[in-house]
C-alpha cells in the first residue's frame, strides 16, 4: 500500500480511535486545508463528522492520506491519476484476494479427502 522507504520519513500513527484533523495533518506532513480539499477530490477519504462540522479521521483513513500523498508528491501523479490508481489498486486487490481464497478451498478440499 505504501512505499517502505516513504513510512521511515513519517512519524508512527499512534493506536488511537479517531484523529483530529490537525493530528492527521502532522502524521501525514499535509497541511490541513490540502486534506479537506483531497476529501472531496477522493471517495476513499470519509472522515466521521461531528459536532460543529469537526472532522474525526479513523486509522485507515490516515493510511489512505499517506497512499495519496505518496502517489502526488513523491510519484508525481495528478489528482486524476491517483484517482485511477487507488480504484485499480482496489480492484486489483480484491481479484487477488478471491484468487487466493479460492486456492485455499481447493487445498483444503484436497486435504479433508486425504484425511477420509
Amino acid at each position: 500500500m505504501l512505499e517502505p522507504s516513504n513510512n521511515n520519513e513519517l512519524p508512527d500513527i499512534p493506536t488511537k480511535r479517531y484523529f483530529t484533523i490537525g493530528e492527521v495533518s502532522e502524521l501525514c506532513d499535509v497541511k490541513p486545508h490540502v486534506l479537506r480539499y483531497w476529501e472531496q477530490e477522493f471517495t476513499e477519504l470519509s472522515p466521521v463528522k461531528r459536532r460543529g462540522n469537526r472532522r474525526y479521521y479513523q486509522r485507515h483513513d490516515v493510511l489512505v492520506i499517506r497512499q495519496i500523498r505518496f502517489l502526488l508528491y513523491d510519484q508525481g501523479y495528478t489528482i486524476g491519476g491517483a484517482k485511477a490508481h487507488l480504484m485499480h489498486g482496489n480492484k486489483e486487490e480484491a481479484g487477488r484476494s478471491k484468487q487466493l481464497l479460492s486456492m485455499m478451498i481447493a487445498e483444503l478440499e484436497d486435504i479433508l479427502e486425504l484425511l477420509k
